[in-house]
C-alpha cells in the first residue's frame, strides 16, 4: 500500500502542532503572501557521476593538463559545449557534449553551477587530510553512507531523516488537510523527503494507482464487495486500524486522481525514465491548487553512474544526455505552468569519481560539481570554488579525489531558505552549518 507514507504523515498532523516557532513562522511567512507556492526537486544520480567530465574548464593550460591527467578518459576539446559564466573573471569552461539542452539553460541563465560540493563536518584543507585527526564524513567512498549523507545533509552515517523531510515536518501543516502530499517520490524510497513525522509519499511515474478500479458509489461486484469489507466493524483493534488504513489511503488516492485529471500539460517530454518521472512531478504540481498546496519536495533518480569499467564514456554520454533532455524539458513544464521562479531543481550524487583513470574507467572519490535549474536561480554563474586540477595539488586528497570545498550543507541551506525556512531554524535543519563560514551560497534570487 504505497498511500500508507501519505496516512503516516497525515496521522502526525498534532506532533506537526507542536513544532511551535518553526511552524508560527512559516504559517506567517505564507499568509503574508498569500498564494505562495515553492518546490525543490532533487534529481539523484546513483552511482557516483563522474563530474570531471561533465564541467571542464577549457583554458589551453588547463585543457592540455586535463587531457594528460585524464589520458583515456579524456573528451576531445571540439565536442565540448561551452557554457557562458558571468562570474568567473574571463576563466572558461564547457559541458559533457551530451548536455546540449542544459548548455542552453545555463547560457539562457536558468542554471547554475555549484562546484566541488560534498559530504564534509567541516572545513577541511588537504594539510589536514594527510596530518589524519580532523573531522571528516562518515564512511567516505561507501555508495550507501555517501548517498545518505547527501540526501541527509548531515556527514554522519546514523541519520535516520532526510533534509526536505525535516522541513516537510514544518511546513506539512500549512499544506492543510493535504498535508501527506508535501513530501513526494516518484523514485521509490528515499531518505531524502523522510522526516520525524513526515513520510514521502510515493507515486508511480506513469501515474498508475492500486485501486482505479474501485468506485465506492459503483455498483459492481468488486467494488461493492470492498466497500463492504472497508464498512464491517471488527472486534480486534489492530484489525480495524489496517481497514481504517486503508480506507483512508483509497480515499487519499482518489483526491489525487481528481486532482491529476484536472490538470493539462502540453510540454514534450523525452522518452526515458527519467523524463518520465520529471513529467509525472510536474503533473503533480500543476495539481497544487485543486490540493491547496503551498509548499512541496519532489525526489527523482537516474542509476548507472557507477562506471568502473570500460564502457564510462558511453554510459556517461547516454546518462547525461538523458539528464540533460529530461532537466530543459521539466524547465519548460514549469514555464508553460506560469511557476518557474517558483520551482527549483538540483542535481545530487553519491560523490565524483577519481580525476585519473584506473585504467579503464574512474573510481570513487569526493568532491563533485553540481546544476540548479529554475527560474529563481541566478543563473549563468559558477558558485563556490572550482578545484585546481592537479593531482598533488592543494584540493587533491589522493588520485584526483577533490576534497570539497562547499559542502552539502552549505547548498541544501541555500535552497531551504528559498524555501522558506526561518534564518534561525537553520542550525538546527543543518548541525554542521555553523562550521562554515556562508550558510548561503548565493544561487536563489530573493
Amino acid at each position: 500500500m504505497q498511500r500508507r507514507s501519505f496516512l503516516q504523515a497525515a496521522a502526525a498532523g498534532a506532533t506537526l502542532a507542536g513544532l511551535g516557532a518553526w511552524s508560527d513562522l512559516l504559517r506567517t511567512a505564507f499568509a503574508a503572501t498569500g498564494e505562495d507556492y515553492r518546490a525543490v526537486v532533487c534529481l539523484f544520480m546513483f552511482g557516483g557521476n563522474d563530474a570531471n567530465n561533465m564541467v571542464i574548464p577549457i583554458a589551453s593550460d588547463e585543457f592540455a593538463g586535463y587531457t594528460r591527467d585524464r589520458s583515456n578518459l579524456a573528451l576531445p576539446r571540439a565536442a565540448l559545449l561551452p557554457i557562458t559564466l558571468s562570474n568567473t573573471a574571463g576563466r572558461p569552461f564547457a559541458l559533457h557534449p551530451a548536455m546540449g539542452a542544459l548548455q542552453g539553460l545555463v547560457n539562457a541563465g536558468k542554471a547554475a553551477v555549484v562546484a566541488n560540493v560534498g559530504t564534509l563536518a567541516a572545513p577541511l584543507t588537504r594539510a589536514e587530510w594527510i596530518a589524519g585527526g580532523a573531522a571528516v564524513p562518515d564512511n567516505l567512498f561507501s555508495h550507501s553512507d555517501q548517498q545518505s549523507q547527501w540526501q541527509s545533509g548531515v556527514a554522519a552515517a546514523s541519520t535516520r531523516t532526510g533534509w526536505a523531510g525535516r522541513i516537510a515536518d514544518l511546513v506539512a501543516a500549512s499544506n492543510g488537510v493535504n498535508a501527506g502530499y508535501t513530501s513526494v517520490s516518484v523514485a521509490g524510497n528515499t531518505l531524502w523527503g523522510t522526516g520525524t513525522a513526515s513520510v514521502p509519499y510515493k507515486v508511480s511515474p506513469s501515474g498508475n494507482f492500486g485501486f482505479d478500479f474501485y468506485d465506492p458509489a459503483g455498483a459492481d461486484p468488486l467494488s461493492a464487495a470492498i466497500k463492504a469489507t472497508l464498512s464491517k466493524p471488527r472486534g480486534h483493534a489492530l484489525e480495524q486500524g489496517w481497514l481504517d488504513v486503508v480506507g483512508r489511503s483509497i480515499d487519499n488516492q482518489r483526491v489525487l486522481t481528481a486532482a491529476l485529471g484536472s490538470s493539462t500539460l502540453a510540454t514534450p517530454f523525452p522518452d526515458n525514465g527519467l523524463a518520465g518521472e520529471l513529467k509525472m512531478v510536474a503533473r503533480l504540481i500543476s495539481a497544487r491548487a485543486a490540493l491547496g498546496l503551498k509548499r512541496q519536495a519532489f525526489f527523482c533518480s537516474i542509476g548507472g553512474f557507477d562506471t568502473h569499467g570500460e564502457d564510462q564514456l558511453n554510459d556517461q554520454n547516454r546518462l547525461l544526455g538523458e539528464v540533460s533532455d529530461a532537466v530543459a524539458a521539466f524547465h519548460a513544464a514549469t514555464v508553460e505552468l506560469g511557476i518557474a521562479d517558483k520551482v527549483t531543481l538540483y542535481t545530487a550524487s553519491d560523490f565524483n569519481r577519481t580525476y585519473l583513470s584506473n585504467g579503464k574507467g574512474s573510481d570513487h572519490a569526493w568532491g563533485s560539481h553540481h546544476f540548479v535549474v529554475g527560474g529563481a536561480v541566478d543563473g549563468g554563474k559558477l558558485y563556490g570554488k572550482f578545484p585546481t586540477l592537479a593531482v598533488g595539488g592543494p584540493d587533491d586528497a589522493d588520485r584526483g579525489h577533490w576534497i570539497p570545498t562547499t559542502s552539502v550543507e552549505q547548498m541544501a541551506a541555500t535552497l531551504a531558505r528559498w524555501f522558506g525556512v526561518a534564518e534561525g531554524d537553520l542550525p538546527t535543519l543543518f548541525p554542521n552549518l555553523p562550521r562554515f563560514a556562508s550558510s548561503d551560497l548565493g544561487f536563489m534570487k530573493a
